[in-house]
């Protein structure tokens, strides 16, 4: 386009023509990333803006370490005495059996028949 001829208006009406385009483009490509589940960085419009992360004091973090290791520490213990009680019971339950042996008249009789 040559620059020597064009009108202000024109100007302001292909401006306002492109805008309106790259508005309903916006709106197709957020439409396709929510279909895709895609999730933006920008928040949505008349969104608030999300809070600022809290920081913990080292003292609190000192805590929460210390809580979660004595958590595992009953979960690691309370699993092992499970697996003793497991096998206590099998190695008493695994005693071996004495072989039966047929007398000597059923022998015979299964011969017989």
């Amino acid at each position: 386009m040559p620059e020597q001829n064009l009108n202000p208006e024109i100007l302001a009406a292909a401006l306002q023509g492109l805008e309106a385009q790259r508005a309903r483009l916006d709106a197709h490509i957020a439409e396709a990333r929510r279909m895709l589940g895609v999730r933006t960085q920008e928040p949505a419009a008349g969104a608030k803006a999300p809070r600022p992360r809290r920081r913990l004091s080292t003292a609190a973090l000192k805590r929460i370490v210390e809580a979660q290791k004595k958590r595992w520490a009953d979960y690691h213990r309370k699993k092992a005495e499970d697996v003793r009680k497991a096998q206590e019971p099998a190695a008493v339950a695994k005693a071996p059996r004495p072989r039966r042996r047929l007398s000597a008249a059923a022998l015979k009789r299964i011969v017989e028949a």
